[in-house]
């Protein structure tokens, strides 16, 4: 799937709270043919930073939010103008899987299974919990974690305490014990 590349304005939404946002024009993601809700693609901000976003429907166009961290990294405020590159994301989780995480999955075919029954977005943001941290040792600790509360829950994904458990499981505060 060949990628889009154009410009767009960094605009403030009029909600409640406003939102910092690039509009993308319906026609230059026509060829990615988006099945329902399903709008995720990779985008390329100013030839600086890639991420795996959605893109949202607003006015008949799209539109793409863009984070403080991000707009801070890139130098722009509103009014800025913006080269956007977007290429649609056809991997399985609409996101990169991160590889402890696969291997957790790969030798636990009851979490494996449970991980495959949440919705797609709390797959994602089960994954980006995990992908949040950079060590991979911190990875392994919220891989592990993160399947076993989905486990104990019968597959119930709670992001609270998904995201509580594996902060402190990856900053060492609690040990697994070694089998007795």
């Amino acid at each position: 799937m060949k990628s889009v590349k154009f410009r767009s304005k960094l605009e403030l939404t009029d909600s409640d709270p406003p939102w910092h946002i690039l509009r993308v024009p319906k026609s230059k993601v026509a060829s990615f043919e988006f099945k329902g809700n399903l709008r995720r693609v990779i985008c390329t901000l100013n030839g600086i930073e890639t991420f795996n976003c959605s893109v949202f429907p607003s006015r008949g166009d799209f539109f793409i939010t863009v984070s403080r961290k991000l707009r801070d990294k890139l130098g722009v405020a509103i009014g800025s103008s913006v080269t956007i590159e977007l290429e649609k994301d056809t991997s399985k989780y609409g996101m990169p899987m991160p590889k402890e995480f696969a291997e957790v999955l790969r030798q636990d075919p009851e979490g494996e299974r449970l991980f495959n029954a949440l919705s797609p977005g709390n797959q994602r943001l089960m994954l980006k919990l995990v992908d949040f941290v950079k060590d991979v040792d911190k990875r392994i600790a919220r891989s592990l974690v993160g399947i076993e509360l989905l486990k104990l829950s019968g597959g119930n994904f709670d992001y609270s305490v998904q995201h509580d458990s594996m902060r402190i499981a990856s900053n060492g505060k609690i040990r697994f014990k070694a089998d007795r």
